[in-house]
């Protein structure tokens, strides 16, 4: 078990941002589906993701949504510093994985007709 403990939101006020910013994305869901015999595709699906932006905008003023960028700003930061195999390395690590399963493909047909022939040809004496 794990020592890390877990956040909750605790604060008033970032409950109320967090559950304003789910009411902006519910508004523009009902107003996608209100206004669809009013306006064309296009300006529906421009509310939508312009609701969605303005429940982001709220959600980052909260402390949970701060802590969720900085999060994203150090996995930036760390997927930035991993070493990500050459072409050469690649091909040669994706022949073995199709070559792996060729094999065990083959272990398994061999397996399921060796069991085959016993049941059905040997105990059972079907043909």
């Amino acid at each position: 078990m794990s020592n890390t403990s877990i956040e909750n939101v605790t604060s008033t006020t970032d409950k109320l941002k967090l559950g304003l910013a789910i009411l902006v994305i519910m508004a523009g869901i009902v107003g996608f589906s209100v206004l669809e015999s009013k306006l064309p595709m296009v300006a529906r699906i421009i509310i939508f993701v312009a609701s969605l932006g303005v429940a982001a905008a709220i959600a980052w003023m909260s402390e949970p949504g701060r802590r969720t960028i900085a999060f994203a700003h150090e996995s930036y930061s760390e997927v930035k510093r991993v070493v990500w195999p050459t072409r050469k390395e690649t091909l040669q690590m994706t022949g073995i994985v199709f070559a792996f399963v060729a094999v065990m493909g083959l272990f398994l047909w061999i397996l399921d007709k060796l069991v085959q022939w016993l049941l059905f040809g040997v105990l059972l004496g079907w043909k």
